[in-house]
């Protein structure tokens, strides 16, 4: 089944149909969740009564009705609906796909194509979409888990609208666990924290509920059982995590960004759901002293040294101790005073050091390690700090001809308040002593 309540050809009557093809929405006002598209003044609805449905990328997680709309769709604007996985197809399919659209588009009758998993086509099987789409042989409708904007070619965007379906609420599991009931003529035999659990299960996708619930259906049981008694039953599904998928970029961005808004409780939250999605405790170890540098910096130096510590640790322990480490890390940047101040000055230099191109250092700070050199003015008028008053001679050190910018600018947090102290004490050196 490709999606929430099936999308397989209806089975034959005395064969068995599962539940999620029973409870298949014959309407969209049937579809549970995913209002923010179907909704009143909703994209979709306003595209259906306005006669002008365009090509769509449906983008969000499994279970939670992308082949279901799909089909729904069609339905609604008497469109012939062929569906293709890009996992399964090739050129010479989508051929025979578009020829069959091109004689139906002759015959009067148009054609949605809904592709599944659109994003596993190549560029080139891509762009093949493009003139069947412009010249309206074919109303494409692909679906993604994937973000498009980084999967799908700009011209295929170009041409379609992107739409997000989300994960499947506590209240849309709930309704559709009601339906559920209603269809099998039964109440489940769970108590209240087992049917909470039952949900929790779930994890927002609708499919796997419904062939949970099948499940507990089949059991028979006539005591309620309560949430342990069903996790002895049931295996929890593993949560959604693809360590080289959109989920991962999401995860580890919101880890970073929760370390930098000084949130422990959060950090460590996502830093655990990373590690029970099985991402490798070293690519986190990595971004940690990443996010040392870049968001605590100078604010406290004893923050980098700490993470590599905690890397050393998690390296001599392994796993599963070592992560306790380098959660003591995550904790410890949280907490810390923060400043990108490094990071801001980082990328002025690297922009400065582009825009001025291969300007020399001035000649009074080159050694003269020849005499034509010193005849060419090299080291002349060096000043030796160490013989300056206060061991500071306020001599210029960028390019000749170049204005001084202030790359580093020390936030009034940490260490850094020294810091910005020592900065200013030696701008004012300077500036008596280059009148």
């Amino acid at each position: 089944m490709a999606d929430l309540f099936g999308s397989a050809p209806a089975p034959v009557e005395s064969g068995h149909r599962p539940l999620a093809d029973r409870l298949r929405p014959r309407s969209l006002a049937e579809v549970i969740g995913q209002r923010q598209v179907l909704g009143p003044e909703a994209p979709l609805t306003v595209m259906l009564e306005s006669g002008a449905l365009g090509s769509l990328i449906f983008w969000g997680p499994p279970g939670v009705g992308k082949t279901t709309i799909a089909r729904l769709l069609a339905d609604e604007t008497d469109l012939h609906f062929v569906q293709i996985s890009a996992i399964f197809s090739g050129v010479p399919e989508l051929r025979r796909v578009f020829d069959a659209a091109k004689i139906r588009r002759q015959n009067g009758q148009g054609t949605l194509l809904f592709v599944d998993e659109i994003h596993r086509f190549n560029k080139a099987q891509q762009d093949g979409f493009l003139p069947h789409m412009e010249d309206g042989t074919i109303l494409l409708v692909g679906a993604t888990t994937e973000n498009p904007s980084f999967e799908l070619n700009r011209a295929v965007m170009s041409r379609a609208q992107v739409m997000v379906l989300e994960r499947l609420g506590a209240d849309d599991l709930a309704l559709l666990v009601a339906r559920a009931e209603a269809e099998l003529d039964m109440t489940l035999p769970l108590d209240d924290g087992a049917r909470q659990a039952l949900l929790d299960m779930a994890d927002g996708d609708g499919r796997a509920l419904l062939n949970l619930i099948e499940q507990v259906a089949a059991w028979n049981v006539e005591t309620p059982l309560d949430k342990e008694a069903l996790g002895t039953r049931l295996a929890k599904r593993a949560a959604q995590y693809d360590k080289g998928g959109d989920e991962h970029y999401n995860l580890i961005s919101a880890l970073h960004k929760s370390v930098r808004g000084s949130d422990p409780d959060a950090a460590v939250y996502w830093f655990a759901r990373m590690l029970e999605g099985g991402e490798d405790p070293r690519y986190l170890a990595r971004r940690i002293v990443r996010m040392a540098v870049e968001d605590i910096g100078l604010a406290d130096p004893q923050a980098q040294a700490v993470c590599l510590q905690c890397w050393d640790t998690y390296e001599r322990l392994g796993s599963p101790e070592g992560e306790l480490a380098l959660s003591q890390a995550v904790i410890y940047l949280a907490l810390a005073p923060k400043s990108n101040a490094n990071y801001v000055a980082y990328k002025g230099a690297r922009k400065a050091a582009k825009a001025t191109g291969s300007a020399p250092p001035p000649k009074h700070i080159l050694n003269a390690a020849t005499g034509m050199m010193k005849d060419m003015g090299y080291g002349a008028d060096y000043a030796y700090d160490h013989d300056a008053e206060d061991g500071f001679s306020g001599q210029n050190y960028f390019p000749e001809g170049m204005e001084r910018p202030q790359l580093y600018q020390p936030v009034e947090r940490g260490f850094e308040r020294d810091l910005k102290k020592r900065l200013d004490y030696f701008a004012k050196l300077r500036a008596q002593r280059t009148r």
